[in-house]
C-alpha cells in the first residue's frame, strides 16, 4: 500500500470517528428546548436592552422558565404585559428594585467654561473628537442631545443651560442613553439610592473650580459625614453598595460647591444654602 493511500484511509478513519462522535454527543446530550420559549419571548418588548441584567429578551425569558428571573425585573414592559408574563408562565409578578437612569455632572453654560464654540454637527459624540466640544472640563456633558434623541420613553430632555434631564417617573432602565454618551456620564441606579454626585472629573483640588464651579473637589467632607455609605473611589465619592439603611441627609450639608446631592421622587436637592445656585442666571457667553 502506497503512502498516500495509507495516508488517505487515514484520514477517512479519523473523520469517521470524528463524525460518530459528534452525532452521538448529538443525540445523549442533546436539551430539549422549552416548548413555551418562543412564546414567552413574543411577550417581552423586544428591545434587548439588558435593564433586567440578562443580555436580551431571549436570555432574560429563558430565566423566567427556570425561576432565575421575576416578571418585574423586566422594567421596559408595562405593568400590564408584567402581568401577562406572569399569567402565561402562572407565576406571581414579583418584585425587583426600580433603577433609573441619572448624569453625572452639574456644569452647565452658567457654570462650566468653554475654551471654544464648537460649530459642526450637532452632536457630542462628533463634537467630542474635536477637542472636547470646546468645554473646558474633558469629562464634562456637552449638552448636544444625543441622549435626548436616544431614549425611546421621552424621559430626557435638554433643559434651558444644555444639560439632560431624566424624568425618572418614565425612565425604565433601558441603557439607551449610557451608551449614547461618548462621555461615559450616565450611570443606572437604584432610584431609591438618595444620594447622587453629579461629577465625573477624577482630578482634584480647588483648581477644578476654574474650569467649573460645581465640580467636586475630592475634598472627602461628604465621605467622613457617611462613612458607611460612601467612599472615595477615584477621586469621586460612590455609594457603597449593600449598605443598609437610608444614608443621613447631613451627607451633603457640608459639599462646597454641590457636587453631591440628595434625591427624593426624582428631584434633586441642594444641602447647604451656601452653594452655587446653577440655575438662577441666563446662560453664558462662551469664551
Amino acid at each position: 500500500m502506497s503512502g498516500a493511500l495509507a495516508a488517505a484511509l487515514a484520514l477517512a478513519l479519523l473523520a469517521f470517528v470524528l463524525t460518530s462522535g459528534l452525532l452521538l454527543a448529538g443525540r445523549f446530550l442533546h436539551v430539549e428546548e422549552d416548548k413555551r420559549l418562543e412564546k414567552l419571548v413574543s411577550l417581552l418588548p423586544g428591545t434587548n436592552c439588558g435593564a433586567c441584567g440578562q443580555p436580551g429578551c431571549r436570555a432574560f425569558a429563558q430565566a423566567l422558565l427556570k425561576g432565575e428571573e421575576v416578571p418585574a425585573a423586566c422594567s421596559v414592559s408595562s405593568a400590564q404585559a408584567r402581568q401577562r408574563v406572569a399569567d402565561f408562565l402562572g407565576v406571581a409578578v414579583g418584585q425587583a428594585e426600580r433603577r433609573v437612569a441619572r448624569l453625572a455632572c452639574a456644569g452647565d453654560r452658567n457654570t462650566s467654561r468653554f475654551l471654544a464654540n464648537y460649530q459642526g454637527e450637532p452632536s457630542c459624540a462628533a463634537a467630542t473628537v474635536i477637542d472636547d466640544g470646546g468645554k473646558a472640563c474633558a469629562w464634562g456633558c456637552l449638552g448636544l442631545g444625543d441622549c435626548e434623541r436616544s431614549c425611546d420613553y421621552d424621559a430626557i430632555a435638554m433643559s434651558p443651560l444644555g444639560l439632560p434631564v431624566v424624568d425618572e417617573d418614565k425612565c425604565t432602565a433601558c441603557g439607551d442613553c449610557v451608551r449614547a454618551c461618548p462621555k461615559d456620564l450616565f450611570r443606572i441606579v437604584p432610584e431609591q439610592q438618595p444620594l447622587w454626585v453629579a461629577c465625573n472629573n477624577p482630578l482634584e483640588g480647588n483648581q477644578l473650580l476654574e474650569t467649573c464651579k460645581v465640580a467636586c473637589t475630592a475634598c472627602e467632607r461628604c465621605v467622613r459625614d457617611a462613612p458607611e455609605w460612601l467612599a472615595m473611589e477615584h477621586n469621586l465619592p460612590v455609594p457603597i453598595e449593600g449598605a443598609g439603611g437610608m444614608p443621613p441627609r447631613s451627607a451633603i450639608d457640608r459639599c462646597p460647591t454641590g457636587a453631591i446631592v440628595w434625591i427624593e421622587n426624582g428631584k434633586s436637592r441642594l444641602g447647604a444654602s451656601a452653594r452655587v445656585p446653577i440655575t438662577l442666571r441666563g446662560p453664558r457667553e462662551t469664551a
